[in-house]
């Protein structure tokens, strides 16, 4: 008995040893989001690693020796655009010397998004202004569909002995990714109108997806902290407008927001703005999981 069994475990490892692993493709990304729809659209195909954590400051991401070195060997990078890496990311791509980082070798995903809040003229005294638009579009969930169909596309460009695989892939996401809008549509309706202050133009995509009206930030002007006679107007426009909740991200100090709350006896949410910014969200869907129960939830 003991013989036979030996052959037998001998004979399938013998199989499965000559079983080919498929070819993987190393993508890196620079955010986590993005990260999870690349995973998601490429499947086995492909090992995917983001650069910066969910919970960091997208704006300000302090590059690290071991990011060249992914960078080195990556076939493809994906990054947001929209100048949100401008600080961070080309002295990386520079010194990573990677030839296939050219081309298709790179993806931006804001060339194919319609961006909101494109400056009509450009001043430092506007405060740290984004040139081409707000580069925060991945949290309407309604972008995402188009994110994930250029990564797809890109991905059989690179790799098309797999063209089908990442289309079947995009397909089956499409369709839980449809599911999912229509869930958190209903969901999200009990806000539509409803007026709110958030500290940072973080989610104005969110929130015009939805219907909310944003009636100010925290910030005096984007990336400046707010002074005392910006707080005394944030306190008359919140006490005109009835507004009841103030919308504070992860990464951005709470002080300001919690003062106002105090003081006023408002409500404070705090909005996940990436996968791994707070506990729960853990993947694409998740993400946007948590970002509606923390609106929604009394």
């Amino acid at each position: 008995m003991k013989r036979i069994l030996l052959i037998l475990f001998l004979a399938g490892f013998s199989v499965s040893s000559l079983q080919p692993e498929p070819a993987k493709l190393k993508v890196v990304t620079s955010y986590s989001y993005i990260a999870s729809i690349t995973k998601e659209i490429a499947g086995i195909y492909a090992h995917v690693e983001p650069l910066a954590k969910g919970t960091w400051d997208p704006h300000f991401v302090v590059p690290r020796p071991s990011y060249i070195a992914k960078l080195r060997d990556a076939d493809l990078f994906i990054n947001n655009g929209a100048e949100l890496e401008t600080g961070w990311v080309p002295p990386l791509i520079k010194q990573a010397n990677n030839d296939k980082l050219n081309g298709n070798g790179i993806l931006e995903l804001a060339m194919y998004i319609k961006l909101q809040g494109i400056p009509k003229k450009l001043s430092r005294a506007q405060g740290d202004v984004h040139p081409e638009g707000n580069p925060h579009f991945i949290l309407d969930p309604n972008n995402v569909l188009l994110a994930a169909q250029a990564i797809q596309k890109r991905l059989s460009e690179i790799d098309p002995s797999h063209d089908q695989d990442y289309k079947k892939n995009l397909e089956n996401f499409s369709k839980r990714w449809r599911d999912k809008l229509v869930a958190w549509s209903q969901a999200m309706a009990k806000l539509k109108g409803q007026p709110v202050v958030q500290y940072h133009g973080l989610f104005n995509y969110l929130l015009n997806s939805y219907g909310i009206k944003l009636e100010g930030t925290v910030e005096r002007l984007p990336g400046i902290p707010p002074t005392a006679k910006h707080l005394e107007y944030l306190e008359k426009l919140i006490a005109e407008k009835g507004i009841t909740i103030i919308i504070q991200d992860v990464y951005n100090p709470e002080d300001a927001t919690r003062a106002l709350v105090k003081k006023l006896h408002i409500k404070m949410i705090v909005l996940p703005h990436d996968v791994g910014a707070v506990d729960g969200a853990s993947d694409i869907f998740s993400l946007f999981d948590e970002i509606v129960r923390r609106l929604t939830h009394d």
